[in-house]
C-alpha cells in the first residue's frame, strides 16, 4: 500500500495493518532526516558555583550573574554566526554552522568574561565550565535535538573552571592554528552517556606567553594552574561553602604558612599576556620587584615570585614538567 505524505491526509491509524504502519514509519523518518537533519556544532556554557553563590549572596545578585552570562553570550554569538537555542538556569546552549565558528565564539566569550571580571571583586566574578561538540542533529530552525545535545551538556559538566572541553569530533573539523591549541585529555567517563569519550582542551590565551603550572621551591610540588581568567593564591581554602582560593598555598612548617596571607596574589590571564596582582599587604616581591597591595607587574614563563619571604613560586610554560599535577601535553 502506497501511502499518501500529504499532511492533510486523514488516515484512519486503526485501520492500517502492521505491515502499512511500518512503511508509514520509514516514510515519516526519511521525510524528517530529509528536511530537519544537519550536522553542527553545539556549545553548552554553564556558570561554575553558582548554587553556593545564591545561598551566599541572594536571589538578586544570582539573576544579576547569570544575566552576564548571558548578555556576553550574546554578544559573541552575533559575531560568529551562532544562534541562542536554550538557557535553563544558569546554563546556556547554543547552535553554529561550522566548528571553527562555536571554538572562535567561546575563545571569545572566554575573553569577554575575562575583561568583565577585571573590574568586578572576587566574590562576584563570573567562571564558566564550556563544551562543545560536533554531529547531526534535528533543527527546525528554532529547536534543536538529538544526542549531540545531552553529550555536549556532559562534557560541559565535566570541563575544569574557566575551561573550554570539546570532542575529537570538533577536533577533527578545527584548521591548524586552532588545533595547536588543544591539549588532550584522554577519555573521559561522562555521566549519562553510557561510554567514554576523548576529550580536548582548547586555550583561549597565548600558550606561550602564559604560564601553564607553579613549583614551589620549598617542596619541589608542582600545581597545574586552572585555565580560567584569574587564578587566586592564598592559604585560605574555603569561605562560606565557596573556594576562597584556586591554588591554596602551604608549607610543611605551619608557622611558615600563617605568614602566607589568606589572599596573597592574582594571576590574572588576557589576551595579550599575564599580570600578578598583590591582593595583600604581606610581602610580594616578583623578579626582584616589590608589589604594594593593589599593584600588578607582567609576569611569564619564567618568572619568580616570593611570598612573605618564606615561599617561592617558579611559573612554568610549555608542557610543564614531569610530574605536574593535571595534564599539559599539547597536540601537534
Amino acid at each position: 500500500m502506497a501511502i499518501d505524505p500529504d499532511p492533510d491526509l486523514d488516515l484512519d491509524l486503526a485501520a492500517l495493518s502492521m505491515t502499512e504502519i511500518i512503511r508509514l514509519q520509514n516514510l515519516l523518518s526519511q521525510e524528517l532526516s530529509r528536511r530537519f537533519e544537519t550536522s553542527a556544532a553545539i556549545c553548552f556554557s554553564d556558570i561554575v558555583g553558582s548554587t553556593a553563590y545564591f545561598a551566599r549572596f541572594g536571589d538578586v545578585a544570582g539573576r544579576q550573574l547569570q544575566q552576564l552570562h548571558f548578555d556576553l553570550l550574546a554578544r559573541v554569538l552575533a559575531a560568529h554566526e551562532g544562534r541562542l537555542v536554550d538557557t535553563a538556569g544558569d546554563g546556556a546552549a547554543c547552535i553554529f554552522p561550522a566548528v571553527g565558528a562555536a571554538a572562535a565564539a567561546m575563545c571569545a566569550l572566554a575573553q569577554a568574561v575575562s575583561a568583565e571580571n577585571a573590574h568586578r571583586a572576587r566574590d562576584h566574578q563570573l567562571v564558566l565550565r564550556i563544551g562543545v561538540h560536533w554531529g547531526r542533529v534535528l533543527t527546525d530552525g528554532v529547536q534543536v535535538t538529538g544526542e549531540v545535545m545531552n553529550v555536549c551538556a556532559r562534557i560541559a559538566a565535566s570541563a575544569e573552571p574557566g575551561q573550554i572541553r570539546l570532542s575529537r569530533e570538533c577536533f577533527r573539523e578545527l584548521d591548524l592554528d586552532a588545533r595547536l591549541r588543544c591539549r588532550p585529555l584522554g577519555d573521559v567517563a561522562l555521566e549519562g552517556v553510557g561510554r567514554a569519550v576523548e576529550l580536548l582542551a582548547l586555550g583561549w590565551v597565548e600558550g606561550e606567553r602564559h604560564p601553564v603550572a607553579v613549583r614551589v621551591r620549598e617542596t619541589g610540588e608542582c600545581i597545574a594552574l586552572p585555565e580560567q581568567d584569574i587564578v587566586a593564591f592564598g592559604r585560605l581554602d574555603v569561605i562560606e561553602g565557596m573556594p576562597a582560593n584556586d591554588i591554596v598555598l602551604s608549607l610543611p612548617d605551619n608557622k611558615a604558612t600563617r605568614q602566607i596571607s589568606r589572599w596573597h596574589v592574582e594571576l590574572r590571564r588576557g589576551r595579550d599576556g599575564c599580570v600578578l596582582r598583590a591582593v595583600s599587604s604581606h610581602s610580594t616581591v616578583v623578579d626582584g620587584r616589590a608589589l604594594q597591595r593593589g599593584e600588578e607587574v607582567a609576569v611569564a614563563p619564567g618568572s619568580v615570585v616570593v611570598l612573605s619571604g618564606v615561599m617561592t613560586l617558579d611559573l612554568l610554560g610549555g608542557a610543564g614538567p614531569a610530574g605536574t599535577r593535571g595534564e599539559q601535553t599539547m597536540v601537534l
